[in-house]
């Protein structure tokens, strides 16, 4: 086939798609080359200097085949190879290869000249310290590698490749180290990601509900993080990292909840201040969880289970008030997850504008009107805030937020405290992948309790947790050795 007629062949594979460029050149011996790339992807300039013109200049010597000269001989790239088939070489050009055609052999040569556009690595917004390493994941997982690499230079960290997608071709990296993860467990996860038949992949968090165990719980299962520092310490106590090309979030997996109440900043600080962050934290969820509950049912149905002088300032602020106690509070809190929603949506200077027109004009103007009393917003609106302390976990927060006001303004605290024991024995009953959702406290591991809620020094840390399943426990020297 002529090379013309090839380029053709190869543009209708294409679907005559516009941004496919080609070019005809002549080599020194007058043979006829083409080349084939898609313009938005390719470095124009490294094109120019570093394939059309050592192809220009090339000419064929000895009895080596054409393709083996131009290898050794005039391109100079790292990443040069011959296609084992046709999809494979148009897969290749898609993903910033340039194909190059020659007239005296069918074979084909596939040489890359990507030139991605790729954001620096930058502070995670959701993720900011005060003290330590402030890079974080980009949407190139070729970036979000060398990340990790430079972090953990070791031949044990293995990375495992993957395609998933249809249409998408999304690259996927399976990141662990080979004498720490289990390899059990590596297996099951992989297994889990082959098994996804689906057109295409555009972040991570589609991968997150494929690899959920239990797929209708509203509770994370999947870990996630945009920091290389915390992803790596991840690693190296035994999880698995899951890179999406196009995502600058990577997965983990094992998870357990204490991941959430654990944060970045509590490691580069001293134990005791972690300590007291940690307890405030959860305190902070169980507050917003259940306070919202709790003022429904002691002003429905126990009345006489509040102190005197603050049943008289509520009784103050709740007259003449049209609704019933539970009525109002959902009233506020679809309000505020309104505003929440609109604040997110709009453009950033009116979103800022937004939030303070509704949080201070709406919210006292509604109380002023008599629709709402003071209290009440102010319950909804410490419980919103309370639920930010765990951004990781703020959705299914304000989830079981509602769940428990309902019950509240239905059963009374007795609902509550059926409630809160059954979300407990469900939470018990779950797990990641064998490592137990409430870890270590359920179930409780001796030597995991060093940091869990508190956190002790690194001197006393000197085993990797229990609850992961390592083939390597121990991650310290012991003094005694």
């Amino acid at each position: 086939m002529e090379i013309k007629e090839r380029i053709e062949y190869y543009k209708k594979k294409f679907s005559d798609t516009t941004d496919l460029a080609s070019r005809e050149l002549k080599t020194k011996d007058g043979d006829d080359v083409a080349i084939i790339w898609i313009e938005n992807v390719i470095d124009q300039l490294n094109l120019a200097q570093s394939v059309i013109a050592p192809l220009q200049n090339f000419s064929k010597s000895g009895n080596e085949d054409t393709i083996t000269q131009v290898i050794n001989q005039f391109i100079a790239f790292s990443k040069v190879s011959e296609p084992k088939n046709e999809s494979m070489m148009i897969e290749s050009i898609l993903n910033g290869f340039v194909a190059i055609l020659f007239s005296d052999t069918d074979k084909v040569l596939i040489v890359e000249c990507a030139a991605w556009k790729v954001r620096t690595p930058a502070e995670p917004p959701t993720s900011a310290v005060v003290e330590g390493p402030r890079e974080g994941f980009v949407e190139d997982f070729i970036t979000n590698m060398a990340l990790i690499r430079k972090r953990l230079k070791t031949p044990n960290l293995k990375i495992d490749k993957m395609k998933i997608g249809r249409e998408t071709n999304s690259q996927v990296r399976l990141i662990y180290l080979k004498n720490v993860a289990d390899p059990q467990k590596k297996k099951k996860i992989k297994k889990n990601l082959e098994r996804i038949d689906i057109d295409g992949i555009v972040d991570s968090h589609y991968l997150a509900e494929f690899l959920t165990t239990s797929k209708h719980s509203i509770f994370k299962q999947i870990g996630s993080t945009e920091k290389p520092d915390v992803a790596v310490a991840k690693i190296l106590e035994g999880r698995i990292a899951i890179l999406v090309d196009g995502s600058p979030i990577v997965l983990t997996v094992p998870y357990i909840l204490l991941e959430d109440l654990q944060s970045s900043n509590d490691y580069y600080t001293t134990p005791a201040r972690a300590t007291i962050l940690r307890y405030l934290r959860l305190c902070a969820a169980i507050v917003g969880i259940m306070l919202p509950g709790l003022y429904v049912a002691l002003l429905t149905f126990h009345i006489k289970a509040i102190p005197i002088k603050l049943l008289i300032t509520i009784a103050n602020s709740i007259q003449g008030i049209p609704l019933p106690p539970l009525l109002e509070i959902l009233f506020i809190i679809f309000l505020f997850e309104v505003l929440y929603e609109a604040s997110l949506r709009m453009p950033r200077y009116m979103g800022l504008a937004l939030s303070v027109v509704g949080a201070l004009i709406l919210g006292d103007t509604a109380v002023q009107a008599g629709l709402v009393s003071s209290p009440a917003v102010l319950i909804v609106a410490i419980t919103g805030v309370m639920s930010y302390t765990l951004p990781e976990q703020s959705s299914q927060i304000s989830i079981l937020r509602l769940i428990f006001t309902l019950i509240g303004g239905t059963m009374g605290v007795y609902g509550l405290i059926v409630g809160a024991f059954f979300l407990l024995g469900y939470l018990v009953n779950m797990d990641s992948y064998g490592s137990p959702y409430l870890a270590p406290f359920a179930p409780y591991i001796k030597s995991d309790m060093k940091d869990s809620l508190k956190r002790q020094s690194y001197l006393q840390m000197k085993m990797r947790p229990k609850s992961i399943h390592t083939d390597n426990e121990r991650r310290q020297k012991d003094d005694r050795d």
